[in-house]
């Protein structure tokens, strides 16, 4: 499946970058700012000043993935219920 590369305008921290991510990671980020209840900045924000290192878009991805591999693993999760 492939996912081209979208860059996007957005304001962090009251200052307007552009980040470019594939799709499917701005798909991901929606859905976790929604679940959050909080807006795409906030949560870009949230990870912009939780990075150790390296640039924006690489945190990001980053972020998206470990959200998500940790659901996966959480007790109760389908991987998980599968795996006994």
């Amino acid at each position: 499946m492939k996912s081209p590369v979208v860059k996007r305008s957005i304001v962090v921290a009251g200052h307007k970058t552009s980040v470019s991510l594939e799709e499917a990671f701005w798909n991901g980020m929606k859905e976790i700012s929604s679940l959050r209840d909080m807006t795409l900045s906030e949560l870009v924000g949230e990870i912009d000043s939780n990075r150790q290192q390296g640039n924006l878009s690489s945190a990001i991805r980053l972020f998206v993935l470990d959200y998500f591999r940790s659901r996966a693993t959480a007790p109760g999760s389908e991987t998980n219920a599968n795996a006994g």
